[in-house]
């Protein structure tokens, strides 16, 4: 029994298919033919030949036709054609990239195969009873695969690229390599055999066919014509071929500097000005030596090779390391010279040894630099001045005559001056034009050993331009200070003291320095040197004792001893003083510690007691109690009294014949009796006696009518006058009269309103020359307000 493998057309006449059979039993009829024979099998021993036979499948990728296509066919010698076998296919694809007929075994790929994607599958069939589903073969396994067509062109994975190469390269120089990938099967035909080609960036730039290294193909390109450059690659697979796939990339290539360029400076000659009052290291200008090279090739070091100015001016390189800076060495004066020509040189710092034939790389430039004149202010013969000058020197002392200076080519008239904040006390004083410094006021070393004196000089025709310089004067030390004691101007003795014993060690102080320190003498004043109390021992080393002469103190006999001492120094001239030490007798314990010196402690009575003592200050307390009553009762009797108890406030009219009083003015009168004149009670007989009344002086003038008849709700006159004249009789009124008004004059007053009330509606000023036609009342008003007629003269 046969098995055929039956291939379509298209795969036998491309591929020539080799087949191997493969003779197999079935899976059921595989044993030991012996074991068969032993078990008494009536049938006899045959070779059953294996159904299927085949080796693998060969199909084109990348069909593109609209039937599926058709790959083989299974065929199995036991299929007799009636569609009791069925055909079965698994494994990698089946069913959804393969599929077979299960009557007739013909295999068909219902998907685009694409070798690059997936190169060969594994497959398995086998052939089943249709009705009982039982194996009649064993499942054997082959392979489908997938034959590479050229569907794939090169590719640049990394592109596009960029390289550089240095400027002025030779030729054959390397630039980069590229490398393009091509999918198809490297081992079928020439379908990834990749062959590159230049298509764009000739002639400056080749590339090998084989290996795909880019190189210089044109010698000196120079960056500073050119620097970029693109160049465009191809990698085409067949080998070249005429039908071959090709893809492209872009490689830009940049050209490196490199140090071909020599420095050139943009001027021959710079002008450069500078005031001459610049300070060192100030800038003056900058000056560039181009260079068409870039970064480190760029990079310039100046100097100045040659010129005057050498020693005046300096050059160093800013921090781009491109300009020159030129500063100021030395100061400048435009009076001594006002021009100065440099000569600089500026060069590459970093040199290629390849290029040295195209140097020399460096160039010279010429600064010519001019000192502009300033209007500078003076300027003194030294920057100090230092003085030494007795204490003792007289008024008018000339210290030194200081002198300055105009720099400038005007020479202008110098002014001096001292600055009053150095010198508050006035103690010297500057003639004006010379310079000349004295003393006006006289000098005490003790008070103010140093004066450091600032000295102004300012020019006379520009004040804005001043100087100054400072004049230290140490003010020298004589011996015109006395010495005297220190501290210790009073001693005790003891009551218990003997003949001879050490009270008191005294010292002295002296404002004066001498050169050879201070030396001082003591002694007793010449009228205390016979004195039968105390003695002094000078002992040479500016100390001196305080001895006693006797024993037997007592405080009771004498509590105090004054003991003058004359003191001398040893400078020239002498200078002596006398002090007075208090020594006091004092009790004292055996230890010769104080106890008491209160010599009124001992004579005390002892007949005064405590309680005599509290007796004493309680009768002091009485009588200080005391005097306060009486004080008291008569600022009480002072007081005036009140008769009326309410208090009203109303505009007055008052005779100020006395000091006011107050608001007490305003308590003479009852506003509430004034609607009611009936109301009024007169006093006549209490008659005041300090002054009458003078009522005529207002009612004369008044018509009797108006007093006497009219309505007693609109004529109040009457009733003022009763008031006033009760007034004048009432001894508890103030000691002084008034008129008071309501707001209402009545008929036919002389003095019309004397209200303020509508005093705002007049802006005209006020005449109070009437007052004098008033009577004596309004004497006070007139003083204050008119004009009265006195012979007196005028006090201004």
């Amino acid at each position: 029994m046969g098995a055929r493998l039956r291939l379509p057309a298209v795969a036998g006449t491309v591929l020539p298919v080799a087949f191997c059979f493969l003779t197999l039993l079935p899976h059921s009829l595989q044993g030991n033919p012996a074991e068969k024979v032993n078990a008494g099998s009536s049938l006899p021993l045959q070779r059953v030949k294996r159904g299927w036979v085949w080796n693998q499948f060969f199909v084109l990728e990348e069909y593109t036709g609209l039937e599926p296509l058709y790959i083989g066919k299974l065929h199995s010698d036991m299929d007799k054609g009636d569609g009791s076998i069925k055909y079965i296919l698994t494994g990698e694809g089946a069913g959804t990239t393969f599929t077979i007929d299960d009557s007739t075994g013909d295999i068909h790929a219902i998907q685009r195969l694409d070798r690059e994607v997936k190169a060969q599958y594994v497959l398995r069939a086998q052939a089943r009873n249709r009705l009982t589903d039982r194996p009649l073969e064993p499942e054997s396994e082959f392979i489908v695969k997938i034959q590479d067509i050229n569907d794939n062109e090169p590719k640049f994975l990394d592109g596009p690229y960029e390289a550089s190469v240095p400027e002025m390269s030779r030729i054959g120089t390397s630039v980069i390599q590229l490398t393009a990938t091509d999918a198809d099967d490297p081992t079928y035909g020439n379908s990834a055999r990749v062959v590159y080609s230049i298509l764009e960036g000739q002639p400056y730039f080749s590339v090998d066919a084989k290996t795909g290294v880019v190189r210089v193909s044109l010698a000196d390109m120079d960056r500073e014509t050119r620097e970029n450059y693109s160049v465009v690659i191809q990698a085409k697979d067949m080998g070249g071929q005429l039908g071959g796939l090709a893809g492209t990339t872009t490689v830009n290539i940049t050209l490196s500097d490199v140090n071909d360029n020599p420095p050139v400076f943009d001027q021959r000659l710079y002008q450069m000005s500078v005031p001459e009052t610049a300070s060192v290291d100030s800038v003056v200008g900058r000056i560039w030596a181009k260079d068409r090279d870039v970064g480190v090739n760029a990079e310039m070091k100046y100097s100045i090779i040659d010129g005057d100015g050498r020693d005046t001016f300096d050059i160093s390189t800013d921090p781009t390391h491109l300009f020159g800076i030129i500063t100021v060495k030395r100061p400048l004066n435009f009076e001594n010279k006002p021009s100065y020509t440099l000569k600089v040189e500026g060069a590459n710092s970093h040199l290629d040894p390849s290029f040295r034939h195209r140097g020399p790389f460096k160039d010279v430039t010429i600064v010519h630099v001019s000192v502009e004149d300033v209007d500078e202010p003076p300027v003194f013969d030294s920057p100090a001045y230092y003085i030494e000058l007795p204490e003792d020197a007289e008024i008018g002392t000339v210290l030194k005559t200081v002198s300055a200076r105009d720099p400038d080519a005007a020479n202008n008239t110098v002014r001096y001056s001292i600055e009053r904040s150095s010198d508050p006390e006035k103690h010297f004083y500057i003639e004006l034009t010379t310079g000349t410094l004295m003393t006006v006021r006289s000098l005490d070393r003790e008070t103010v050993g140093w004066h450091n004196i600032t000295v102004l000089a300012m020019e006379m025709n520009n004040p804005t331009q001043m100087a100054s310089v400072v004049v230290a004067v140490k003010v020298l030390d004589i011996n015109d200070n006395p010495p005297s004691l220190t501290h210790y101007l009073e001693a005790y003795v003891c009551e218990s003291a003997k003949a001879g014993e050490l009270i008191q060690t005294i010292t002295a102080v002296d404002p004066d320095e001498p050169l050879g320190g201070q030396h001082f003498y003591y002694s007793l004043a010449p009228e205390a040197v016979n004195n039968p109390n105390f003695t002094l021992r000078d002992n040479q080393d500016n100390t001196a004792w305080i001895l006693t002469r006797r024993g037997g103190w007592s405080h009771q006999d004498q509590t105090v001893f004054y003991l003058p001492i004359f003191i001398s120094d040893g400078e020239q001239p002498v200078q002596t003083s006398t002090s007075t030490l208090t020594v006091r007798v004092c009790s004292c314990d055996q230890e010769g510690n104080v106890m008491s010196c209160n010599a009124e402690a001992y004579t005390l009575p002892a007949s005064l007691s405590r309680g005599a003592l509290i007796a004493i200050l309680a009768c002091i307390f009485v009588l200080l109690v005391m005097i306060l009553l009486m004080l008291s009762l008569r600022t009480q009797r002072k007081k005036p009294y009140l008769c009326d108890e309410e208090e009203n406030v109303h505009e007055n009219i008052v005779r100020y014949d006395d000091e006011g009083g107050g608001e007490e003015d305003t308590e003479a009168f009852d506003i509430a009796a004034m609607w009611n004149p009936r109301e009024a009670h007169h006093h006549l007989s209490k008659m005041r006696q300090d002054m009458l009344p003078e009522i005529e002086s207002l009612s004369r003038y008044v018509p009797q009518a108006c007093v006497m008849g009219g309505s007693s709700d609109s004529n109040v006159h009457g009733y003022v006058l009763a008031k006033l004249l009760e007034a004048d009789m009432d001894p508890c009124a103030p000691p002084y009269d008034s008129l008071q008004t309501y707001a209402y004059e009545g008929e036919g007053s002389v003095a019309e309103s004397l209200s303020s009330l509508q005093s705002g509606t007049s802006n005209t000023d006020h005449e109070y020359d009437y007052l004098n036609d008033w009577g004596p009342r309004f004497k006070k008003l007139a003083e204050m307000y008119g004009v009265l007629e006195t012979n007196s003269p005028p006090m201004w």
